[in-house]
C-alpha cells in the first residue's frame, strides 16, 4: 500500500529536483511544458479558486500578433490570418457602434432614442462568431450607466446599470437540441453579462470581477482637461433622393496614432463561462455623453463601450524557431525547435496551432539533404523520434566543393540560347494587349504589361469583354481573400438572423417592446464599417431585392474609399440609379444569387441559439427568452458567389477587383418560409494577389501555372509569399540527389533573380541564366585516394608496354 504511495511520490519529487522531463524521457525541459503545465492546472472546477495570477499567461506566449500599421506594408503570415480577421471584426464592430450611437445627429430630436435595440446587440454578437469558426466570443461591454436603449417603455434617456450582450460558441456535442450527437460548432450561447447585482464578483465592471483585463485595457474612460481627445471620421452621404450629406463622428484610435485602435490581452482562463483558454481584441467605442442635457458645452465625446472579440489560444500557431531577421520580437516559445543547428535551421510552418512540431529543419548553407531524403526534416516528426534515432539522423551532409558566383557575365551563344527559346516558343512571337490571356502557352511578362499598365485612361480604349479576365487570373483570391470574404457573410448573415428571429410586431408582457424594424442609418453604418474596419476592402454595398426592405422599394446603401489610409469616406444609395445598365437588380452577380435561390433553402446552415435576457430594465438576473433555444438559417462561404476579375473603368475607384457577394433571407409575409432578400457585396484590389507560377495539377484553374523557369531536371518550384502580383514570387529548391553548387546565404536560386536573367536571355543581353542548375551531389568533396591512383599508375604502365 505504501510503496503505490510512496515510490510515486519520490518519483515526483526527484524529477522536481534534477529537472522535469520533456514530451519524452530523454528530452530535456523547455518553455513549452511550462506553459502547459500552466494551462492543465487551471480547470472549470477549481478556476474560482485558483490565484488570479494563474489565470493568466504571460503577454509572450503570442507572438507576431497583427499590427494595424503594419498590415498594408508587410505580407501576414498565413499562420496569423485568423488573427488578423479577429482584429479586424473587432475593429468593424466598433466603427460601427460609434457611428450608430451617435447618428441621432442626423435625424430629428424627438422623445426617442434612435439607438438599436436589445435584439440588435445579440444578434450582432452572434454574426460575428457564427461565421469564422475560429471565433470563440464576441461581445459589448458598456461602461456603467452608459447604455441607452428603445426596448423599455418609458425609458428615454436613462440607462441600464450595465449592458454587455456576449455569445459564445457551445460544444452541442450532447446537446439535445440535435439528435446526431455530433459537435456541429452552430449552437451559441448569448447572455446580457450586465443583469447582474453591481459590484458583486459577477460585476465585469467590478474590480471583484477576475478575469475582465478586457474591460480596463479602454474602460473607464476619464476624460480629465481636454474633451476633444477623440479621433474624427467623417462620411459623405448621398441619398436616394440626391441629397448630400456630410456626417462627421468620433471613433476608437485612428491607425496612424501611437498604439493604435486594437488593444490585445493576455491569453486567460475564461472561467466560469466558456471555460476555456481565449485571447481578445479590445477596440473602443465613442459616444457624446451624457445625452439630451441641453447644454453642449458639457456633452463630449467618450469611450462608452469596448468591442470584445475572442479566440482559442490553442488555435495560434506558435513559434519555436531561433530569434532571426523578422523572428526577433517577444516569444516565450523561441529555440524550442529541436534542429540541429549545426547542419539544419529552423522555419515555422503554419496549421499546427498549439502544439509541437510547427516546423520544418531545412539544411543550412553549405549543406545538402542525403540522398534518401526527399524533403526538409518535419518538424512533428523530430518531436516524436526516439533518442537513437534523433541522435543518429535528421542531419545534412556538408557539400565539399563550393563554387563562385562568376563576376564577368557573357551573351548567352546561339547552342544555349536557341534550347531555351525553343522551350519557351511563347516568346519568339508574343501578343500584346487582352490577347496575351488567350494563348495556350501565355507569355507571363506581356501579360503582367497588359495588366499592371492599365489604368482610368487606357481602359477606355478596350471593349467591355476585354477588361473581365476569366477565373484563373485571381487563383488563389479565395484564400488571399477570405477574411474580406467573410466581413460581408457576417452582415449578410446578421440581417438573416434579425428577418427571422426579430418581430416587430410580437408584444411582451411588462415594459419591454420589441425591436424595430432594420432602419436606413443602421444598414448604411453596418456597409460603411465593413470599409473602415478592413483595410484591404475598397467598397462594400447591401443591395435588397425589390420591396424586401421597410417603406422602400429600392435601397442599397454602397461604402466606398478612394485612397488606402484615410479617415474619409463615400456612402451612397445606389437606388438613385434608374438606367437599366446601372441598376443593381439587373447586375449578374444579383441575377444569378437571385435565382440559384429562388426556392430551395436545404443547403442553408442551420444556427442555434440559446438566448437570456434581463429580466427588467435594471437587470439583477436574466431569464430565458420567449422563444427558447431558437435558431436562424443562413449563407456558408461556399454559398456566396466570386465573380470573375474585371476592371472597373467607369466606376468610383479605377482598378482591378476581385468581388464576392454574400445572400441573406428572410420570412415571406406569412412567415410560412424562407425567401431570398438580397446580397452584400464587398470588392476587393486584385492586383494585391500573390501570383502562383509553379506547375500544378490539371484541374486548377490558374493560367499563371507551369510559367516558372526553373531548371526541371534538377529542382522543382516553391511559391514564396508576399512577391505580390509580380513574375518571380517562387523558388527553385533542388531535388533529392541535387546540390546548390553556390558559395551563397541561400541553398536555392530566387525566383525574380531567374525571372530577370531569363529576360536578359530573351533579349540576348549579357546573362546567367545558363548557370541557375542544380549540381548531382556524387560526392561529399574532391580528394584523391592514395590506392586508387597507385592502381591508375599501374594500369597506364601496363598498358603502354603493351603498345
Amino acid at each position: 500500500m505504501w510503496r503505490g504511495v510512496v515510490l510515486p511520490s519520490i518519483f515526483t519529487v526527484s524529477l522536481f529536483i534534477f529537472g522535469a522531463i520533456g514530451q519524452y524521457e530523454w528530452q530535456p525541459k523547455d518553455a513549452f511544458d511550462e506553459v502547459k503545465r500552466q494551462m492543465d492546472k487551471v480547470n472549470k472546477y477549481n478556476c474560482e479558486i485558483r490565484h488570479i495570477g494563474e489565470l493568466y499567461l504571460s503577454n509572450n506566449t503570442i507572438s507576431h500578433l497583427p499590427d494595424i500599421k503594419d498590415v498594408n506594408i508587410n505580407p501576414v503570415f498565413p499562420n496569423r490570418t485568423q488573427l488578423l480577421h479577429l482584429h479586424n471584426i473587432a475593429l468593424s464592430r466598433a466603427f460601427f457602434w460609434s457611428y450608430i450611437l451617435q447618428s441621432r445627429f442626423i435625424r430629428p430630436a424627438i422623445n426617442d432614442t434612435y439607438d438599436p435595440g436589445m435584439m440588435y446587440y445579440f444578434l450582432s454578437t452572434v454574426a460575428d462568431v457564427s461565421t469564422n469558426m475560429h471565433i470563440n466570443a464576441s461581445a459589448i461591454y458598456f461602461s456603467p450607466n452608459t447604455s441607452y436603449s428603445p426596448s423599455y417603455r418609458g425609458f428615454f434617456n436613462k440607462t441600464f446599470p450595465r449592458f454587455a450582450p456576449r455569445t459564445y460558441r457551445l460544444d452541442d456535442f450532447n446537446d439535445p437540441i440535435h439528435l446526431e450527437r455530433i459537435s456541429t460548432l452552430n449552437t451559441f450561447t448569448v447572455h446580457d453579462l450586465g443583469a447582474v447585482p453591481v459590484d458583486t464578483s459577477s460585476d465585469y465592471a467590478s474590480d471583484y470581477y477576475r478575469i475582465n483585463e478586457w474591460y480596463k485595457k479602454w474602460l473607464p474612460d476619464e476624460v480629465d482637461k481636454r474633451h476633444d481627445t477623440k479621433t474624427t471620421y467623417q462620411v459623405e452621404i448621398r441619398y436616394a433622393n440626391n441629397t448630400n450629406e456630410t456626417f462627421t463622428f468620433h471613433g476608437p484610435p485612428g491607425a496612424d496614432e501611437n498604439e493604435g485602435p486594437v488593444r490585445w490581452t493576455r491569453p486567460y482562463f475564461d472561467c466560469g463561462r466558456s471555460n476555456r483558454w481565449l485571447v481578445a481584441a479590445v477596440v473602443p467605442i465613442a459616444d457624446i455623453y451624457p445625452r439630451h442635457t441641453g447644454y453642449r458645452h458639457i456633452e463630449y465625446p467618450t469611450y462608452t463601450a469596448a468591442s470584445v472579440v475572442e479566440m482559442d489560444f490553442e488555435r495560434i500557431d506558435i513559434n519555436q524557431c531561433p530569434k532571426s531577421m523578422g523572428n526577433n520580437g517577444e516569444n516565450v516559445f523561441v529555440d524550442t525547435a529541436r534542429c540541429k543547428k549545426e547542419t539544419t535551421e529552423c522555419e515555422p510552418i503554419h496549421g499546427w496551432g498549439f502544439r509541437r512540431g510547427g516546423y520544418q529543419c531545412r539544411c543550412r548553407p553549405g549543406y545538402r539533404l542525403p540522398f534518401h531524403i526527399r524533403r526538409p526534416y518535419l518538424g512533428e516528426i523530430l518531436e516524436r523520434a526516439t533518442e537513437e534515432q534523433y541522435y543518429n539522423g535528421f542531419d545534412c551532409l556538408k557539400i565539399g566543393w563550393v563554387q563562385k558566383m562568376p563576376v564577368q557575365w557573357e551573351k548567352a551563344p546561339p547552342y544555349i540560347r536557341n534550347p531555351y527559346l525553343d522551350q519557351h516558343r511563347e516568346y519568339l512571337n508574343s501578343t500584346v494587349g487582352p490577347d496575351t490571356l488567350k494563348q495556350p502557352r501565355i507569355n507571363i511578362h506581356r501579360s503582367l504589361d497588359f495588366i499592371l499598365g492599365m489604368n482610368h485612361e487606357k481602359c477606355r480604349d478596350y471593349k467591355p469583354e476585354d477588361l473581365i479576365l476569366h477565373g484563373g487570373v485571381m487563383h488563389g483570391a479565395e484564400e488571399y481573400f477570405e477574411n474580406e470574404a467573410k466581413m460581408a457573410l457576417r452582415l449578410a448573415n446578421f440581417i438573416s438572423a434579425f428577418l427571422q428571429v426579430s418581430d416587430p410586431k410580437e408584444v411582451f408582457s411588462g415594459k419591454r417592446v420589441s425591436d424595430k424594424p432594420l432602419t436606413e442609418d443602421q444598414m448604411i453604418g453596418e456597409t460603411l464599417a465593413i470599409v473602415m474596419g478592413d483595410s484591404r476592402v475598397w467598397s462594400a454595398g447591401t443591395y435588397w431585392d425589390r420591396n424586401k426592405f421597410t417603406n422602400r422599394t429600392l435601397f442599397a446603401p454602397y461604402a466606398y474609399k478612394t485612397e488606402l489610409n484615410t479617415r474619409k469616406f463615400k456612402m451612397e444609395d445606389l437606388a438613385r440609379l434608374n438606367k437599366s445598365d446601372e441598376v443593381y437588380l439587373n447586375k449578374p452577380w444579383f441575377r444569378f444569387l437571385k435565382q440559384r435561390w429562388a426556392s430551395n433553402f436545404d443547403n442553408l446552415e442551420k444556427f442555434n441559439m440559446k438566448i437570456k435576457i434581463r429580466f427588467n430594465e435594471t437587470g439583477e438576473s436574466t431569464i430565458k427568452y420567449e422563444h427558447y433555444p431558437n435558431y436562424y438559417s443562413g449563407a456558408k462561404l461556399s454559398d456566396g458567389l466570386w465573380t470573375a476579375p474585371f476592371y472597373d473603368c467607369y466606376g468610383k475607384v479605377p482598378m482591378w477587383k476581385v468581388k464576392y457577394v454574400a445572400p441573406f433571407f428572410g420570412w415571406d409575409s406569412l412567415k410560412a418560409k424562407l425567401e431570398f432578400k438580397g446580397v452584400v457585396a464587398v470588392t476587393m484590389d486584385m492586383t494585391k494577389l500573390d501570383i502562383n507560377q509553379c506547375p500544378d495539377k490539371y484541374w486548377v484553374s490558374n493560367v499563371f501555372k507551369g510559367t516558372d523557369k526553373c531548371d526541371q531536371k534538377s529542382s522543382y518550384c516553391v511559391p514564396i509569399l508576399g512577391r505580390g502580383f509580380e513574375a518571380g514570387g517562387y523558388k527553385c529548391e533542388c531535388k533529392q540527389g541535387f546540390e546548390y553548387p553556390f558559395e551563397d546565404l541561400i541553398t536555392y536560386y530566387d525566383g525574380q533573380l531567374v525571372e530577370s536573367e531569363f529576360s536578359n536571355l530573351v533579349d540576348n543581353n549579357e546573362t546567367r541564366y545558363d548557370m541557375f542548375k542544380c549540381r548531382i551531389a556524387g560526392a561529399s568533396g574532391l580528394q584523391g585516394n592514395f590506392i586508387a591512383i597507385l592502381l591508375l599508375v599501374i594500369a597506364v604502365i601496363n598498358v603502354s608496354r603493351l603498345c
